[in-house]
């Protein structure tokens, strides 16, 4: 089993609290920043990071909403259902709105920082991955560190919200998961118009049958055909990408 741990992360704006999960047994091992959903931090998210972390990676999953508290930050139900879910959002939707790019990049070479010097995590370069709103946060990461982040990879994540010119500095090997009920293929066409014109190694495809946080096991919108795929896209992205640094 993969041991894990809470962290404090030093920021421009104080301390993130953050969940690392990493194969027992020393040695070092190649770094992932991963991005929480909304909904932050939870039993589900440090789940899949023992999952990944299973498959020999040392994994960072840091509260982004940190400047409001630790973790979670809201009370949330064990079960994130439909009766629930209006409340949660009604609640999360001011903390998403304030978390702007700026907030982000500044966050990003925090967490990078931290990730990279940890003695767990071996030297070379990282993969940042993330969900929904952490999608975006990753493919903000990626594009401002071209030279570190060597794979990006965002599910059910709005991508696209920055407009095609944030793909421009990209250089990581990246795959895009979408929700069938978040892109229609005219969207999906107009999003793959953009990564070409950005020239590097994508996969962008929307995951049949599937609605928007399909990979969440906590939420009505679970799927886990899609959570499979997922898995079955991402780790093998890694293992390209990563392999040097083992």
């Amino acid at each position: 089993m993969p041991s894990d741990k809470m962290l404090h992360i030093p920021t421009p704006d104080g301390r993130s609290d953050a969940f690392a999960a990493f194969p027992d047994g020393g040695g070092r091992h190649p770094g992932v920043l991963m991005y929480a959903d909304g909904f932050g931090i939870r039993p589900v998210l440090r789940e899949m990071a023992r999952e990944l972390a299973g498959h020999g990676y040392y994994v960072l999953v840091p509260n982004f909403f940190y400047r409001q508290g630790p973790a979670p930050v809201i009370e949330l139900p064990e079960y994130i259902g439909e009766e629930a879910r209006p409340a949660v959002l009604a609640q999360l939707m001011p903390l998403i709105v304030a978390h702007t790019a700026e907030r982000t990049l500044r966050d990003a070479d925090a967490y990078l920082s931290f990730l990279t010097t940890r003695p767990e995590v071996a030297a070379g370069p990282v993969a940042v991955t993330g969900y929904c709103i952490g999608g975006l946060l990753a493919t903000r990461t990626a594009a401002a560190h071209p030279g570190q982040v060597a794979a990006l990879a965002a599910f059910h994540a709005p991508v696209s919200a920055d407009g095609p010119g944030a793909f421009a500095d990209i250089t990581a090997q990246t795959h895009f998961g979408h929700a069938e009920s978040d892109l229609t293929p005219e969207a999906l066409a107009e999003l793959d118009q953009a990564l070409d014109a950005a020239a590097f190694d994508y996969t962008s495809e929307i995951y049949p049958g599937t609605t928007h946080g399909f990979t969440m096991s906590d939420t009505d919108a679970f799927d886990s055909v899609g959570l499979k795929r997922h898995w079955n896209r991402l780790l093998p992205l890694l293992d390209r990408t990563l392999a040097g640094s083992r």
